[in-house]
């Protein structure tokens, strides 16, 4: 999931940003509604009941309720003496957190699908009772169902079933309580979370996020308050518009370097762009005779997809491009469109083809050292955050960050990739990579009280991202690996935060969660279980996306390492795949977020296989190559079977993604998708060369443990589809 809204917002980035000029233009002020109030108030209890005055029903919630008698939130409405504020009813909370077993409990009220999107605040009076004790803080949430946005020429999802199926997300806000009346200001802006980034018209006005809203909730969390038991007012709760609404997640920091020395549009453009790269491509597909032999064919795979990655870099910078498109009567025509701007994934996979182009005999080692060398430098000299993390995004052509937001998973492929190239060549590149390895500390993007890794920072908002990374079987395990091996997260991160199963009373999921128990793995008490589909056993990612499931194998052993573990549940996830396809009377597999032939990106997975689960249709060849190391002569079928049937193979190598209905390809080269098949093949024709440079470095090495030590199943054989044989 990380990785589609990443890349969503830089696809929406690319529509927004002129090309040759300083910055976005301000997006357009919404028109202020007729006759709307400038303040709505939710609750102010003078009428003695829990019932708002939008109409909606309000109660109290516990997380467990089994454990009723030592966590549990009491609300009433009680009379208080105010001098300041009249009239004088408030809502009184009186909440217990105190509990051997984890404890979550407070207050909703329904929202009835709220327009929030005149106002920019959320006020509310709120004390704490000095006599009973209070929490310094508590953490406020405002939800609403995920909107839904249809793919064209897509059959629609099916409506939800009932209340429990639908998916909702929510914007949150920490608030801090004192034992004196005071207003709290809430900008809703800083409630992330409710922004829809995969909706074009939403960064052009955010507040349309604001819309649908269902619920408010008022959350006490054992790890998050400072007191136990206690007891808080609240009152006066109301939407406000403030006519000051402050930055929101989607704008862009000021640009200050134009890119030429008069305003380009177009071709004209274009034609820049490209004579700041290593070179082009000549052709729109390419037909030509691939070898018989398996390992042969692997490798001129690679060396058309190194091609990527020696030309489509800026020759100054050092800086691979994240997205070209190819013409569509010549590699270049008025279609083909070059996007110079980059994010820090893309450098960190970037430096594993580097290494992997070496591997494999593409590149001298003085070449590869040079060109390592000089994407290290770039990243020495642009803007860092202070947290010493580099920013999300940053332009090709100028250098410049073009984003305020601080990444996790994109600042943990950055130094996953430095690590390779330093082992690689330690006695060159050791001290270069050593200093902006050292830069930042993973602990900046932890929360102590979830155990999980937020998405990120916003640094002009000062407040993290609304998201935690909480499924363990998703692409951002391998950041948060490296955070525990370096000794910057605690282990208990590992197994105590990241979810191995939802519950079964989460009605959304795609299936219900089997064995879902405690189990200890070193002295670490968690809840485990599995999703069954068709007789195969495996822990799900959360869209059934190839990616998500198996880009974190190209550097972590988890083949060699967890045999019982991740590197068996890879192997389910590749032979699901494969299986799916078959279900779906899909001719080809392997499916991932991508870009799609009609234009745009969607996600795409074997929905089974994901906790929420993405659609079927599109196929992208890097997500079958990286099942690779795990079926390699059902890849080579499924790679000669794309090559033959449809228009999918460009100068590059293999264009992003086929639609097997249509039989129409991208004509799309995107960088992290090549990155993930060029440095998986380069895994299997080399052993595991990037894994072992990974697990060179001292750090990686002790930590292990944490991928030989969990058994996910009891019974471990499963038929292979290639053999018949058990594939423990």
């Amino acid at each position: 999931m990380r990785k589609l809204v990443s890349i969503l917002t830089l696809f929406i980035f690319s529509i927004f940003i002129p090309h040759s000029g300083l910055s976005a233009a301000a997006a357009p002020a919404a028109e202020s509604p007729v006759n709307l109030p400038a303040e709505v108030v939710i609750a102010d209890f003078e009428n003695g009941e829990l019932t708002n005055r939008l109409g909606g029903e309000s109660g109290s919630w516990n997380l467990d309720p089994m454990d009723e008698n030592n966590s549990y939130t009491d609300a009433d409405v009680v009379e208080l003496p105010r001098k300041a504020l009249a009239p004088n009813k408030a809502l009184k909370l009186t909440y217990s957190v105190e509990s051997d077993l984890p404890s979550q409990n407070g207050f909703w009220t329904k929202l009835k699908d709220f327009d929030g999107t005149y106002y920019d605040h959320l006020y509310m009076d709120i004390k704490g009772d000095s006599a009973k004790g209070f929490p310094n803080i508590f953490k406020i949430e405002i939800k609403k169902p995920k909107p839904i946005h249809p793919v064209e020429g897509e059959a629609p999802p099916p409506a939800p079933v009932s209340a429990v199926d639908i998916e909702k997300i929510k914007g949150s806000y920490r608030v801090p309580v004192s034992a004196k009346w005071r207003t709290v200001k809430i900008p809703l802006n800083k409630m992330t979370g409710l922004m829809d980034y995969a909706d074009p018209a939403a960064w052009a006005n955010p507040a349309i996020g604001r819309r649908n809203l269902d619920e408010l909730v008022i959350v006490f969390q054992d790890r998050m308050v400072s007191k136990k038991t206690g007891v808080i007012y609240l009152d006066n709760i109301r939407f406000v518009h403030t006519g000051n609404p402050g930055p929101t997640p989607v704008d862009f920091p000021p640009r200050k370097i134009e890119k030429t020395e008069t305003k380009i549009e177009g071709i004209e453009f274009t034609r820049f762009l490209l004579k700041r790269l290593g070179g082009f491509a000549n052709q729109t597909v390419v037909k030509k005779k691939f070898p018989k032999d398996d390992r042969a064919f692997l490798h001129e795979i690679a060396q058309d997809t190194w091609k990527f990655f020696d030309q489509i870099v800026d020759q100054e910078h050092g800086l691979p491009l994240d997205t070209i498109q190819i013409g569509e009567t010549a590699a270049v025509d008025d279609k083909t469109w070059v996007g110079d701007y980059t994010n820090v994934t893309n450098i960190g996979v970037y430096f594993m083809c580097l290494v992997s182009a070496y591997d494999l005999g593409f590149l001298s080692k003085e070449e590869t050292i040079r060109r390592i060398r000089l994407t290290m430098t770039t990243l020495e000299k642009v803007q860092y955050h202070e947290s010493g993390f580099p920013y999300n995004y940053y332009d090709t052509t100028t250098a410049e960050r073009t984003s305020y937001f601080v990444s996790l998973v994109d600042s943990g492929w950055l130094v996953a990739g430095l690590y390779v190239a330093k082992n690689a060549f330690p006695e060159e590149l050791t001290e270069q990579a050593g200093r902006l390895i050292g830069r930042g500390n993973f602990n900046f993007f932890y929360d102590p009280v979830e155990r999980q890794m937020f998405h990120g920072f916003y640094e002009h908002l000062g407040v993290p991202s609304d998201y935690h990374y909480g499924v363990f079987y998703t692409e951002p395990r391998a950041a948060s690996y490296l955070a525990i091996a370096r000794g910057e997260v605690p282990e208990e991160h590992w197994f105590m935060g990241m979810i191995r199963t939802f519950p079964e009373e989460y009605g959304w999921q795609q299936m219900r969660p089997i064995n879902r128990s405690p189990k200890t793995t070193l002295g670490y008490t968690y809840s485990g279980g599995y999703y069954e589909w068709k007789g195969l056993r495996y822990l799900p990612s959360w869209g059934g996306s190839a990616f998500e499931a198996l880009m974190p194998g190209l550097i972590l052993k988890e083949k060699e390492l967890a045999p019982q573990g991740l590197g068996l549940n890879n192997k389910r996830q590749v032979l699901g795949q494969i299986r799916y396809a078959r279900e779906m009377k899909q001719p080809v597999w392997g499916m991932s977020p991508c870009a799609i032939p009609e234009g745009g990106y969607s996600e795409y997975g074997a929905a089974p296989f994901g906790a929420k689960g993405y659609k079927a249709g599109v196929v992208t060849p890097h997500a079958s190559v990286l099942g690779i190391e795990y079926y390699p002569k059902a890849v080579v079928r499924n790679l000669r079977k794309l090559i033959k049937n449809y228009d999918v193979y460009g100068d590059y190598g293999f264009y992003d993604s086929v639609n097997v209905k249509t039989g129409a390809a991208s004509r799309r080269y995107l960088a992290l998708d090549q990155a993930m098949l060029f440095v998986a093949l380069n895994n299997y024709l080399n052993d595991g060369a990037i894994r072992k440079r990974f697990h060179a470095e001292p750090a990686m090495q002790k930590a292990e443990k944490l991928l030989s030590a969990e058994n996910f199943f009891e019974d471990t054989s499963m038929p292979d589809p290639q053999t018949g044989t058990a594939i423990s």
